[in-house]
């Protein structure tokens, strides 16, 4: 996978790629800012210094995607970037309090492996409600106003002075995601971020209106919900119809009834017969797998092409039926991705462009992976499914083994089987107790690894 730079070192950019699961470096740009607008529209002056910071950076790595970002705010013809010191932010604030004002964010997004670049350009418009002096100290008294454009937080306590906005969100907290996301696509850059999640403060409220607590019989323990299993699947559905659009099913339909008929065989085992499973291979050469909230599994042909029978085919799509019985898809989206964006998810009428590009996010999150210890636990329940159903549960570790030896001969492609699941020796570990067997040293060794950190994209 290539190496991403930030060219900024602003922190509130920093955590927004950091809750949105982007692996990423940070090399602070040196480039001269222009602060005056001169001939330039606002949206060609923050671009323009937006490429500028991207482009120092590039000098200075070997390969990789650099983005850069700039961000003024602008209010009767007169552009407000980061304020000097605090008196400066308090006349700052205290302008902008009168009127309405434009926030312009410009990105630049360079590949260097490919001589490519991409230029773009948010606008949101913010009311805020009039201040007064004393609110502004005690505001200042508790935020740090010099890291950002306009002295204001709008993810912080300064959310509580913002009367509305008009545009995007993530525009005026510093970093524009929905924007970002698809000059990313139109690189053909395989790194996908997740928009909507950082106000939990504000939307506790929401989830806990809307939430119920049951027994999860993979994980044995009392969960919490916050969507029933009808609006699971809805989902489920919405996040397949940008699948089926985006990725080819296999043409051969013999390897179609294959997974499908070793699936139902799964699926009449399992521990959650409260929804309908579907199976499908899709055409492409990934070693991959991977499954839908509401009872979605795609398997590529790829990994079809490297298991060995149908016991090593089973023991892969029971994994994938695992994670459906544990719930893990839905409940990564309802901890990352926010209660919006699964709003627009459950929405009415499915095949909007909102829905489509919620649905493409929540797709792209699920590809990088779920955390160690789910991964563990569906690797679990794989083994009790597979024997269940007839299939030999040892096949997970002839294709385990497999897995590993491809680690070894080639570096993982974006979202290879290997690259979305844990460290593999200790996944043989956890298949190898599940089935009652004994462990040899290397079992061992992995037993005192108690952290593998799954890669991300």
């Amino acid at each position: 996978m290539r190496k991403i730079y930030l060219a900024s070192d602003s922190r509130a950019r920093k955590k927004l790629l950091d809750v949105f699961g982007l692996k990423f470096k940070v090399i602070p740009s040196k480039a001269k800012e222009e602060k005056k607008a001169g001939n330039l529209s606002y949206a060609k002056l923050v671009k323009r210094n937006a490429l500028a910071k991207a482009k120092n950076v590039a000098e200075r790595v070997k390969s990789g995607i650099i983005i850069g970002a700039d961000t003024i705010v602008v209010q009767d013809g007169k552009i407000f970037g980061k304020p000097k010191d605090s008196q400066d932010a308090r006349r700052m604030l205290k302008r902008l309090s009168r009127k309405p004002q434009w926030l312009y964010t410009g990105i630049a997004l360079i590949d260097k492996d490919r001589q490519k670049m991409k230029l773009g350009c948010e606008k949101t418009k913010v009311y805020m409600d009039k201040l007064t002096g004393e609110e502004i100290k005690n505001y200042f008294a508790r935020v740090s106003p010099l890291d950002f454009a306009g002295s204001f937080d709008i993810q912080g306590r300064g959310a509580f002075f913002i009367r509305r906005i008009e545009g995007c969100f993530y525009n005026v907290v510093g970093l524009p995601l929905r924007r970002l996301y698809l000059m990313l696509k139109e690189l053909d850059v395989k790194v996908f971020l997740i928009i909507l999640s950082t106000l939990y403060s504000l939307l506790s409220t929401i989830f806990l209106t809307g939430c119920s607590s049951e027994y999860n019989i993979a994980t044995k323990q009392e969960e919490v919900f916050y969507y029933s299993t009808d609006r699971e699947v809805k989902i489920g559905e919405s996040i397949a119809k940008e699948v089926e659009k985006e990725y080819k099913f296999a043409e051969d339909p013999l390897v179609q009834k294959r997974a499908e008929d070793i699936g139902k065989k799964i699926a009449a085992v399992c521990d959650r017969k409260d929804i309908d499973y579907h199976f499908y291979v899709l055409e492409d050469d990934e070693v991959n797998a991977v499954s839908l909230p509401g009872g979605f599994v795609y398997v590529n042909k790829g990994l079809v092409d490297k298991a060995a029978n149908d016991d090593e085919l089973a023991c892969v799509i029971a994994h994938e039926v695992g994670h459906i019985v544990a719930r893990h898809s839905i409940k990564k989206l309802q901890a990352i991705m926010g209660y919006s964006i699964l709003r627009l998810l459950t929405a009415p009428i499915p095949g909007t462009g909102q829905v489509g590009n919620a649905a493409d996010l929540a797709f792209a999150q699920i590809l990088t992976g779920y955390s160690r210890e789910d991964e563990l636990l569906a690797d679990q329940l794989a083994g009790k499914y597979a024997k269940l159903s007839g299939y030999d549960p040892r096949a997970m570790l002839f294709f385990l083994r497999k897995l590993e030896e491809i680690d070894r001969r080639k570096p993982a492609r974006p979202y290879s089987y290997f690259k979305t699941h844990p460290y593999v020796p200790d996944r043989i570990r956890v298949v190898k107790q599940g089935l009652g067997e004994g462990m040899d040293f290397t079992d061992y060794i992995n037993i005192e690894q108690s952290t593998h950190e799954s890669p991300q994209q």
